[in-house]
């Protein structure tokens, strides 16, 4: 895997200054720019071609902050692809008590019922946003150590996030037949 934060010549961070990641990026597009390379030989256009597409795909994850939180938890080795990543049994509980709530709202429809329950879900979801924010904040000035805490916290927010995106794309269906 290309190290995107090396490509660009900046730490991994999950705060980077964006005026920065699209100064490197019209830096490399200029630099890149396959059409600079049209009377180069095939393997340098290729080579060009590559670079440019590197360039592209560094600046969508690098300023996006999803993208970039789920790159940094891959480039440091915590997401494995088909893992089966075991969330908290407390969050998991809540949860199952949401997805009940909601199988009764679809043999039962009750607009305000839903209502509540997606201003139930929000209010987890901006405690997981919460305290991702405090985590990544602090993250830059961490030692090696703290930081692998860190990211392992990251971590387990990360696959929360992800079951409520679930979640709530259940609750829009929902709403969608109401």
């Amino acid at each position: 895997m290309v190290d995107y934060f090396e490509f660009y010549g900046l730490p991994v961070s999950f705060n980077l200054d964006q005026a920065i990641v699209k100064r490197q990026f019209y830096k490399f597009s200029k630099q890149y720019h396959p059409d600079f390379y049209i009377n180069e030989s095939d393997v340098k256009q290729a080579e060009v071609l590559e670079l440019s597409t590197l360039n592209n795909k560094a600046y969508q994850v690098l300023s996006d902050p999803q993208k970039r939180l789920h790159y940094i938890l891959s480039l440091k080795g915590l997401l494995v692809e088909g893992e089966n990543y075991m969330l908290p049994q407390n969050f998991l509980m809540e949860m199952m008590e949401v997805n009940e709530a909601l199988m009764d709202l679809q043999f039962d429809p009750d607009p305000v019922r839903l209502a509540a329950l997606k201003e139930e879900v929000a209010l987890i979801e901006r405690e997981i946003m919460d305290e991702l924010s405090e985590i990544t904040s602090a993250f830059d000035t961490q030692d090696l150590v703290t930081q692998q805490q860190s990211l392992v916290a990251v971590k387990d927010l990360y696959y929360r996030n992800k079951y409520l995106l679930r979640i709530n794309e259940s609750i829009n269906k929902a709403l969608a037949a109401v």
